[in-house]
């Protein structure tokens, strides 16, 4: 678990459901309806990580490894707290877990949509921006996988010095 300055960050538990639905329509204002059953399933479906203050959710990331690859698909940060240090311990977290089951490499799955804002913060994260056509073979076949084009260009990290060449 990652402390910061009082900013800590824990894998969410089914017990969580209800804050998290609390949590999510706050910080989008309504814009999503979410309910305690879809929190459950998508809950199952990725692991969560939550970053909390003095018991006080300010954060939360989804993401899964597939193929050696961390893939960041949730990212959601909604605080008073610094974002920039809520988002490096809920990544530091992450990318943690994800070389302990040997991800040579973390990608965050943003919305097509981010602006050059959002992709300086990712670089401030010490995300670069590549071209998904650029990346290595199982890099670029889990970005294809996650609906990105070969002209699309996503924050990726390196996690492993050195890839894998052999199955494990």
């Amino acid at each position: 678990m990652i402390d910061r300055d009082g900013v800590v960050a824990r894998r969410a538990r089914a017990s969580d459901g209800g804050k998290l639905v609390a949590f999510v329509t706050r910080a989008l204002r309504g814009r999503l309806e979410l309910d305690l059953e879809a929190v459950l399933v998508r809950l199952g479906e990725a692991g969560f990580l939550l970053a909390e203050q003095d018991g006080r959710l300010l954060g939360l990331l989804g993401w899964h490894v597939e193929n050696l690859v961390a893939c960041v698909t949730d990212l959601l940060i909604w605080s008073a707290v610094d974002r920039l240090q809520v988002a490096d311990v809920l990544l530091e977290e992450m990318e943690s877990a994800a070389a302990a089951l040997s991800a040579e490499a973390a990608l965050l799955l943003l919305p097509k949509s981010s602006g050059p804002e959002l992709l300086a913060f990712c670089g401030a994260l010490g995300y670069s921006q590549r071209q998904v056509a650029d990346l290595p073979g199982s890099w670029r076949q889990t970005a294809l996988e996650a609906g990105r084009q070969h002209a699309d260009t996503i924050p990726v990290k390196q996690l492993r010095a050195q890839r894998i060449v052999r199955p494990l």
